[in-house]
């Protein structure tokens, strides 16, 4: 097995550009596996189902192809909002476990992110951080993040809906967002990204010399 790490935390903790960086500066493949959830929301919606049905969300998921995923059309707010509401399906979840775990396994190693890689995608991930925030700092950023496209944003409804989106999925019956035992904690709250990377950085360079060493 190679070299891989697994970052987890809250929406807009900073999570995806971490794991981007991550990867340019140690050559490894990068999975943002809330895209896979994204997806699997999409194509529901797409083909006239509802959110809140298991069997169609798992259905989905297990139509998913990781070398197809459009990050870019992925990403609006509505498709973040309705990729926490089927996660929260525990077969939605065990439909994905095995992609995740596969792309986890690949001889180089590799960097996933996400609610529960280091607990239970990768539970023997070498590097684990959990990356948070504030939840007003984390609304704050996707605030300035919709401005910056054009999107319209209104600061207390990001707010709103980030709060939301925590205790849907800190309390969800299937792997919620929890910090994995052994996980380093990274609380970007007052940091920029460069000085976030630098720790980051850090703390992976840490895990692999203690891996290499054993």
């Amino acid at each position: 097995m190679g070299f891989i790490v697994a970052i987890d935390g809250p929406a807009a903790a900073g999570k995806g550009a971490l794991a981007a960086r991550l990867g340019e500066a140690f050559g490894l493949p990068v999975l943002d596996t809330g895209l896979l959830y994204r997806a699997v929301a999409a194509t529901v919606l797409r083909e006239g189902d509802d959110l809140s049905d298991q069997a169609a969300c798992a259905a989905a998921a297990r139509s998913i192809d990781l070398k197809a995923l459009d990050a870019t059309a992925l990403r609006s707010a509505v498709m973040g909002e309705a990729a926490s509401r089927v996660a929260a399906h525990p077969a939605v979840r065990e439909a994905l476990i095995e992609a995740q775990r596969g792309f986890a396994a690949q001889a180089s190693g590799a960097i996933l992110d996400g609610r529960d890689i280091g607990t239970v995608i990768a539970p023997d991930a070498q590097a684990k951080l959990f990356v948070t925030a504030s939840a007003e700092a984390r609304a704050r950023r996707r605030w300035l993040e919709r401005q910056a496209v054009g999107e319209a944003a209104d600061y207390e409804t990001i707010l709103a809906d980030i709060r939301r989106r925590d205790d849907r999925d800190s309390h969800r019956a299937a792997a919620p967002l929890t910090a994995a035992v052994d996980a380093v904690l990274l609380d970007t709250t007052d940091l920029s990204i460069d000085a976030a990377f630098d720790a980051a950085r850090r703390i992976v360079e840490a895990a692999r010399a203690r891996a290499q060493a054993d």
